[in-house]
């Protein structure tokens, strides 16, 4: 795809994520190297601090809006890091399909529409069954006597049994999550990058760091051999 005109846009979820710059480096990084191997130029950036969630994503991320637009008008390609920082929303990907703007994921070029429905759908499908699980572990560790405050592990009650219960449940809530950062082969920092950068929130609150991310995935693996 030799002397195409490309625009790029990145996403962070959060006002603070953007200030840090959180995980828009990595995002910049990966749409260089493509467009270097691509041998195209880039003619526009576009960065999105994305607050909220609602049923018209377009209405929600005006820096998208302004990028395809600018596609159009310059006849550019759309190019994004990762599939994921578009949409897990199937709704979403078509709206985005039917503004004719042509668009690269650097993550998966070699997609087309059908294949990037397909993820679309699986994905929407997927955050379904992690709400689903995660409402049957509250109900369980509420029967267990586990009490969880809108701030989950920090308002148990004080005993090592009820901490250990809500460690489990919070982890669980992450299985799907954490299982697909393994399927994609992602190091345990690279992990704590796309949990800030996916607006998730740390069990206390916050960002993650190394080390919390090293407890879910040991919780997880104590999870499945009990």
């Amino acid at each position: 795809m030799s002397d195409v005109g490309f625009v790029a846009y990145y996403r962070v979820s959060t006002q603070k994520q953007g200030l840090s710059g959180l995980g828009l480096d990595a995002q910049r990084t990966a749409v260089s190297q493509y467009l270097l191997d691509a041998a195209g130029s880039l003619l526009g950036e576009f960065t999105e601090i994305e607050t909220g969630k609602g049923g018209n994503p377009l209405a929600k991320r005006p820096q998208l809006r302004a990028a395809l637009d600018e596609c159009k008008k310059r006849r550019a390609v759309l190019v994004i890091a990762k599939l994921d920082r578009l949409a897990r929303n199937v709704f979403f990907v078509s709206g985005l399909m039917e503004s004719r703007v042509r668009f690269i994921a650097c993550d998966m070029p070699e997609a087309n529409e059908l294949t990037i429905h397909i993820m679309a759908a699986f994905a929407e499908h997927e955050a379904k069954r992690i709400s689903e699980r995660t409402k049957d572990a509250l109900a369980c560790a509420k029967a267990r006597g586990v009490r969880l405050g809108r701030n989950g592990p920090a308002n148990l009650l004080p005993n090592t049994g009820a901490r250990k219960a809500a460690a489990r449940v919070f982890a669980g809530r992450l299985l799907g999550q954490i299982d697909g950062f393994l399927l994609r082969g992602l190091t345990q920092r690279e992990m704590v990058a796309e949990m800030n950068a996916l607006g998730i929130t740390a069990p206390r609150g916050g960002l993650w760091s190394l080390l919390q991310i090293q407890r879910v995935i040991h919780t997880l693996e104590a999870n499945r051999a009990s």
